[in-house]
């Protein structure tokens, strides 16, 4: 496996532990309302949901760690196809049923890394 897709899938861990950060922790944070374009009173509604929604983008974030520091290349490997995956079946949902910038900034960045992982 390449160095680069084991940056681009640290990358994309990042991105979804910064997801995490923001839907389980600041969700009704200034910053947070800021960033989802809620109101105060749309947060509150639907924090439990984002916390959910968080928790999912920690076990993205997980599996793609596990993948990267896998001791069995062929394991890793493995690990970051099936994580890469689902980061982009979840993001091209996203991105078709709430913003397409969803594609951009989640699906973009684990395509690239999972063709990496066969380059």
């Amino acid at each position: 496996m390449h160095t680069a897709s084991l940056v681009v899938a640290g990358i994309v861990a990042a991105l979804h532990l910064y997801f995490l950060t923001l839907e389980m922790f600041l969700w009704e944070k200034p910053i947070g309302l800021r960033i989802f374009g809620n109101t105060p009173e749309k947060a509150a509604m639907s924090a439990v949901l984002a916390k959910n929604q968080g928790l999912y983008n920690g076990f993205l974030a997980a599996g793609l760690i596990w993948g990267i520091a896998h001791p069995e290349l062929a394991v890793g490997v493995q690990l970051l196809r099936f994580f890469l995956g689902c980061v982009i079946t979840a993001a091209v949902y996203g991105a078709a049923t709430l913003s397409p910038r969803i594609f951009f900034v989640q699906c973009l960045p684990a395509v690239i890394g999972l063709a990496l992982t066969f380059g």
